[in-house]
């Protein structure tokens, strides 16, 4: 799988996850992806600072990436 490809999946997973975030008036994007392995993101709105989100992180996007995307190893979240 190219890199362009992972790229496409890891958006397809946001795309996926991005109505939950939203119904909790947060939201999430993409920053970048490292050696098609490690993906940073980065959740926003009132996903930031929530307690529940690094668990939201691993537990539900994680997950839903590594659906898509098999070879990602690992999402990170960014705070700005």
């Amino acid at each position: 799988m190219t890199s362009e490809e992972i790229k496409s999946n890891v958006e397809k997973a946001l795309d996926e996850i991005r109505p939950f975030l939203q119904s909790d008036g947060g939201d999430i994007s993409l920053l970048s992806i490292e050696d098609d392995k490690l993906v940073r993101v980065q959740l926003q709105g009132a996903c930031v600072g929530c307690s529940v989100n690094q668990m939201t992180l691993k537990s539900g996007v994680e997950m839903t990436i590594k659906k898509y995307a098999p070879q990602i190893e690992q999402v990170v979240n960014i705070e700005l």
